[in-house]
Formats: structure tokens, sequence, C-alpha cells
């Protein structure tokens, strides 16, 4: 597979597409003031923790969280599958307002998390780590979530080459999310990702996770419904 991938497409109004997902309710503020929301949608299942935009320019998961929210949420439709799910549709508002990897510290979030072979480096590379391990707000919010929602099963989207990256025991449910859409099954990613969420739920605390890297370049339009399958074969 080429190491070339299309550009993601940039969303008309970033902050008004975060702001319809206050209905969900406030979890706290990012590094550069934005609200991030999230919140229960209670069920009888297992319970899944389901987030996107950890990286503000990977805009076809939050394309995917908007399709999610607008037939889920918005319009009180029930799932088939009745997971407790928690739901953080936007996790880097920061980075969606300036179409950026990073928050509004510079900080890469999934580089960010309290893991065992967390790494510090410079500010202003590409997969700056911040200042300490766990040192944002984002990330304590997200620590927080974990913590207190104990899930069983963590899926985060993301868009690079189009692949469903197995952390930690979770190969059961990335061949459930493969049989409705095609993309390959992996453990290696390709690159090392010190300070990620795979990493600290996946392997070190044994969640099962899937990074779902979507196909980056989709039009917009068409993410939600590429992915839609895959998405409800697992909340």
């Amino acid at each position: 597979m080429s190491d070339e991938v299309k550009p993601s497409e940039q969303f008309n109004d970033p902050a008004g597409l975060v702001e319809k997902f206050s209905s969900l309710g406030r979890l706290g503020t990012s590094a550069g003031g934005r609200a991030i929301y999230g919140g229960r949608i209670a069920g009888h299942g297992e319970r899944v923790l389901f987030i996107g935009g950890v990286h503000g320019n990977e805009t076809e998961g939050v394309a995917a969280t908007a399709g999610f929210f607008d037939e889920f949420v918005a319009s009180g439709k029930a799932r088939k599958s009745a997971t407790d799910l928690f739901f953080i549709p936007v996790m880097n508002p920061d980075g969606l307002a300036n179409f950026s990897r990073h928050n509004g510290h510079g900080v890469d979030l999934n580089r960010n998390m309290p893991t065992k072979d967390w790494q510090q480096n410079s500010p202003g590379e590409k997969y700056y780590s911040g200042p300490t391990a766990g040192s944002e707000s984002e990330t304590a919010i997200l620590m927080q979530v974990l913590h207190e929602f104990d899930p069983q099963f963590i899926v985060s989207l993301h868009s690079w080459k189009p692949m469903f990256n197995v952390n930690g025991p979770a190969r059961t449910y990335a061949e459930r999310m493969q049989s409705a859409l095609n993309y390959v099954i992996t453990e290696d990613i390709g690159y090392p990702t010190p300070g990620s969420l795979g990493t600290y739920a996946g392997w070190e605390r044994g969640i099962p996770t899937i990074t779902f890297e979507i196909e980056r370049g989709l039009p917009l339009g068409q993410v939600y419904q590429t992915v839609r399958g895959a998405l409800l074969a697992v909340v």
C-alpha cells in the first residue's frame, strides 16, 4: 500500500458542528477554552466508549460521529445493539477549529496518554507528546471517563490508510466490523505510538480497543454511509 493518501476535506463551520453535540452534555474544556461534549446513551449491553475527533485534521472521523449523532441521538432512534454507550463526538475541538492534528497547546493528544512507553519530545514536532504525560485537559477528561465508565470496548475514529488497528484483545470486534466494511485488520499500524489510547487501554490494560482508520480523503458527505455498517456492528 502506498504511503500517499489524499488530504482530508475541511468542514465549513467546525464550531457550529461541535455545538450541535451540546445536548450530550459538557464534559469539560479544551486547552483552547472550547467545550468538549459527550455523554452516556444508556443500554443493557456491554459498555462501549465511542470517540471521534482526537486529531482535528482527520475530519472523516468527525463526519462519522456526526452521522451517528444525527441518526441515533438527535432523532431518538433506537439502536439494535442496545450497548451501554459513552459517546464523545469531538475529543479535540481546538484541532477541529484549526484543522490541526494538535490541541490548543500544540500537543498530539494521542501521544499524551500516561503510558509506560510515553516519551518526551520537542514542541513543534508532529507527534509532540506534551510537557509531561497526561498534561492536557482533554487527556484528563478522557482518563476520567475511562475510570468512571469503565468501558469493556473502545472504538476511536481516525483517518489514514483504511484499516482496523487492533489494540489488545480486540480482534473479534475487528472481524465483526470487517464483515460490514472490507478494511485490513492489523495489530501494527506501521510506526511507534507511545502515549496513545490504544497502548494505554488496549495493550497495557487489556481493554479491547480499535483505532478505526477511515480512508482519508473520502468526501465528508459520504463518510457515514461508508462506515455505518462497521460502526453498528460494535456500537
